[in-house]
């Protein structure tokens, strides 16, 4: 679900938009109030905000917090990453600190901690997912991570990030309590799950391996699905028997079709199903928009 920004600047834009707006949402609604120190920036500015309403005679904002922590870390970024690097990722970090300021915290999950980390995870994940789909991030920990790797290059990303984060809802029991601490983790690992989701959803797959004598009929009509088949030279071990191998890859609505064309056709076949994570070439995303996502 990747979005190329020179195809389409507006439909990005407004789901980097949506995006920050979600993971705001999460914040403010459930994480916040709910006490859950969630990692990140904005982790840290939950329990900044929660001391300095115990110790000072006024609560510090979790958009100043996210403002004065990413200003160091975007600068940082900009001396070591370059400018290519900050362009979407300073306009998500700054309509974040915007959506927090103007976002009221309340609970609507009225202290229900198990609701709040549930729903707050899968909204917050579906934010993050449309942030990452615009190949953006909201600063914070992501950019601090990425810094580190330069000087540490045996360390990857999201290892740095696993410690960091990590470290920060570890950090949060101090303040909030183990309990809260547990639910926080359980939001964390519906975030990562709802944003990957979010972000493979569309190169997800189906493959099928077809054996039966009869291939050519079966590949003719898979054919004139608009999919490609190739057929796979194979010897059957018991039989001694030469056979030929049916392999294709097509999206899970179109693995049904696939399945009534070999049911009809050989009602005794031997079909092998199988889930494909990432699919790259004609048909599917181009080889060449992959290399640029990553590059």
């Amino acid at each position: 679900m990747l979005f190329d920004w020179e195809q389409n600047k507006f439909r990005n834009f407004t789901a980097l938009v949506l995006g920050v707006l979600l993971v705001a949402l999460s914040i403010n609604w459930a994480f916040d109030p709910a006490g859950m120190v969630t990692g990140g920036v904005t982790g840290i500015g939950i329990a900044i905000k929660h001391l300095s309403g115990k110790y000072l005679p006024f609560e510090i904002p979790l958009g100043a917090t996210n403002i004065a922590l990413n200003i160091p870390l975007l600068l940082a970024a900009y001396k070591m990453l370059g400018k290519k690097f900050l362009g979407r990722t300073l306009l998500a970090t700054a309509l974040l600190s915007a959506f927090l300021f103007l976002i009221p915290s309340i609970s609507i999950f009225e202290q229900d901690l198990l609701l709040a980390s549930v729903f707050g995870g899968v909204i917050g994940g579906a934010g993050m997912g449309l942030v990452l789909a615009t190949m953006s991030t909201t600063g914070g920990t992501d950019v601090l991570c990425m810094l580190i790797h330069e000087k540490k290059k045996h360390l990857s990303v999201p290892q740095l990030l696993n410690l960091v984060d990590g470290g920060i809802v570890a950090a949060g029991i101090f303040v909030f309590g183990i309990n809260k601490a547990l639910y926080a983790i359980i939001s964390v690992y519906i975030v990562s799950k709802v944003s990957d989701g979010i972000m493979e959803g569309m190169k997800f797959a189906k493959m099928a391996y077809i054996i039966s004598d009869s291939y050519q009929k079966i590949a003719e009509e898979i054919l004139a699905l608009d999919r490609g088949v190739t057929g796979l030279y194979a010897k059957g071990m018991y039989s001694n028997a030469d056979k030929k191998v049916l392999f294709c890859v097509v999206s899970k609505k179109e693995m049904v079709r696939v399945l009534d064309i070999t049911k009809k056709q050989d009602p005794n076949a031997f079909v092998i199903i199988s889930d494909v994570r990432e699919v790259m070439g004609e048909g599917f995303i181009r080889l060449d928009e992959e290399r640029e996502k990553k590059s």
